[in-house]
């Protein structure tokens, strides 16, 4: 079995990626505690301390959370994660991202998400990501990405205390 670094520091042109530690607390929930981050998001509580707590805790214990910092300042901007490797399936999850506004609409989520798939390719086949259905800022994010969505329907999973419906795109090695 392939044994995965899922916390490589990965350096672009606008961001560095590195490992998440819990010393990275204060300078997430900076960023995280924008209510108008999670505006869309299926769990659009987490923004509130408590939450983003047991979101932040479980992805230091993932063993895949990545720190994202603007490379020009080294301010910390958001975070995502490599999880959820099914090595039978030669396939690994990318998600879990947010990022402070400032950095929306431009080219620093599309170099991120390449970062963490020209690395992750080295190893697996498929990298899925999971959005949720009504997620059209995610999902649009994904198509330009080159995300393709997934056949089947949708998965649910338990966010801001409901179960809500979820899709799964997926990108394949080249």
């Amino acid at each position: 079995m392939i044994e995965l670094d899922r916390q490589p520091t990965l350096t672009g042109d606008r961001v560095i990626l590195r490992p998440s530690t819990a010393e990275d607390w204060d300078a997430l929930y900076a960023v995280a505690s924008d209510p108008l981050i999670w505006e869309v998001h299926p769990a659009h509580d987490r923004w509130q301390e408590s939450v983003f707590r047991a979101y932040f805790d479980a992805g230091i214990a993932s063993g895949g959370a990545l720190t994202i910092l603007a490379r020009a300042t080294g301010e910390v901007i958001g975070s995502s994660r490599f999880d959820n490797w099914k090595p039978e399936a030669y396939e690994i999850e990318i998600g879990w991202t947010y990022l402070k506004r400032d950095y929306w609409g431009g080219d620093t989520n599309r170099e991120i998400k390449r970062l963490m798939l020209d690395y992750i390719h080295r190893f697996v086949g498929t990298v899925v990501f999971t959005v949720g259905e009504n997620n059209v800022r995610s999902r649009k994010a994904m198509e330009k990405n080159g995300g393709v969505l997934r056949a089947g329907p949708p998965e649910l999973r338990l966010m801001a205390g409901e179960m809500k419906p979820h899709v799964i795109y997926e990108i394949r090695r080249p």
